[in-house]
C-alpha cells in the first residue's frame, strides 16, 4: 500500500523561503520513490488541512518559530499523526537558546560564557566586553545576529528599529574566534564533521548559508583526529541532552589559532536542519553512505508520535 506523506513546509516565520526549498526537495525525493505526497504550505488552519488530507505521516520541513519550537509538534500530537524530527519538549528547548544552554551545561556540554539581555539594554551600552555576539533567543538562519567587534564604540543601533521582528530578548555571548564546525546526528549516530568557511563574509551569516557560492563545506573537516571525535561525541551528547529524535545538527566554534584559547564550544542544536541535497546535514548523510532519497525515506519510516 502506498504511504501518503504530508510534507509540511513554508509556514509564517522569517525562514519561510528556506523551508519552501527544503520541503520541495523532500517532496520530489519522496515522489521519485512512489510515495503519495501532499505539499502543505502551513498556515493557521493546518490542523483542518491535515484532518481533511488524512496522510499517514507528516514530514516536517518547517524552519523557525512555529515549525521547530514545539508548536507544530503539539498540533501533530493532538492529531496523533506520526511526524519526523524531534518532539514537543526537545523542539521547544532547542529553539530557546537560553534554556538549551542551561541543559547543555548541566549535561557537561561546553558552551560560551554569556547572559540574556533585552534588546533595548543591548542597544544602550555594551553588555559584555567586545568582542561579543548578540543573537535573538529564538531565531535561526542567523536572522538578527550581530558580532560586536573589539574597539567598537557603541552597540548595534539596529536593535531599536521599529520594524524589529526577532523578539525582545537577546543572548549575549563571548565571541569565540577560530573555526565554524558542525556535525549532524541521524538517529543514534553522529555523522561526519564539516568545517564551514564563509566566502565573502567574516562569519556564517544568512548570505553565506543560502546564497549560491556563499560558503565552502569542507567534509571531513581538517582538524586533529581527537578533535574530530570530540565534536562527534558532543553532537550526540547535545542531541541526547535535549531529547532530540530523528535528525539534528549541532554547530560549534573551535579556536585552534596559533596562541588561541583552544576552546571548543557548542553554539546550538538545530532540530530542523536544512533539507536540500546541498544542505549540510544531507551532505553529511551522503558522506556516510546515505544518499538524499534514502535519507528522506528514513525520516518517513522513523516518524512517530510521542517523540
Amino acid at each position: 500500500m502506498t504511504k501518503h506523506v504530508a510534507v509540511l513546509m513554508g509556514g509564517f516565520s522569517s525562514e519561510r523561503s528556506v523551508s519552501l526549498r527544503s520541503g520541495e526537495a523532500c517532496a520530489k525525493a519522496l515522489e521519485a520513490q512512489d510515495f503519495k505526497v501532499s505539499r502543505v504550505d502551513v498556515g493557521r488552519d493546518v490542523a483542518e488541512v491535515l484532518a481533511r488530507l488524512k496522510p499517514d505521516v507528516a514530514l516536517n520541513a518547517l524552519h523557525g518559530p512555529g515549525g521547530e519550537d514545539g508548536v507544530i509538534q503539539g498540533v501533530l500530537e493532538l492529531l496523533r499523526l506520526p511526524y519526523s524530527h524531534s518532539g514537543v519538549l526537545a523542539s521547544a528547548l532547542a529553539a530557546n537558546k537560553e534554556k538549551a544552554k542551561i541543559v547543555f551545561a548541566a549535561a557537561g556540554v561546553p558552551v560560551p560564557a554569556g547572559k540574556t539581555v533585552s534588546r533595548f539594554e543591548a542597544a544602550k551600552e555594551h553588555v559584555l566586553p567586545p568582542p561579543y555576539v548578540l543573537k535573538p533567543i529564538s531565531e535561526g538562519s542567523s536572522y538578527g545576529v550581530f558580532i560586536v567587534k573589539e574597539g567598537t564604540s557603541h552597540p548595534p543601533q539596529e536593535l531599536l528599529r521599529p520594524d524589529w521582528s526577532h523578539g525582545d530578548l537577546m543572548l549575549a555571548e563571548k565571541f569565540i574566534a577560530g573555526r565554524e564546525l558542525t556535525c549532524a546526528v541521524m538517529g543514534d549516530r553522529a555523522l561526519g564533521v564539516t568545517e564551514i568557511k564563509a566566502v565573502s563574509s567574516e562569519w556564517y551569516d544568512f548570505d553565506s548559508k543560502y546564497a549560491p557560492g556563499g560558503s565552502i563545506h569542507e567534509l571531513p573537516a581538517k582538524v586533529k583526529e581527537n578533535i574530530y571525535q570530540t565534536v562527534q561525541d558532543l553532537a550526540l551528547k547535545a542531541h541526547r541532552a535535549l531529547g532530540c529524535r530523528g535528525m539534528s545538527r549541532t554547530d560549534f566554534r573551535y579556536d585552534d589559532r596559533p596562541g588561541g584559547t583552544g576552546e571548543l564550544v557548542v553554539l546550538e542544536v538545530n532540530t530542523q536542519p536544512g533539507m536540500t541535497e546541498t544542505s549540510l546535514a544531507p551532505e553529511m548523510a551522503a558522506y556516510a553512505g546515505v544518499p538524499f532519497g534514502e535519507l528522506v525515506k528514513w525520516m518517513v519510516e522513523d516518524a512517530s508520535c510521542d517523540r
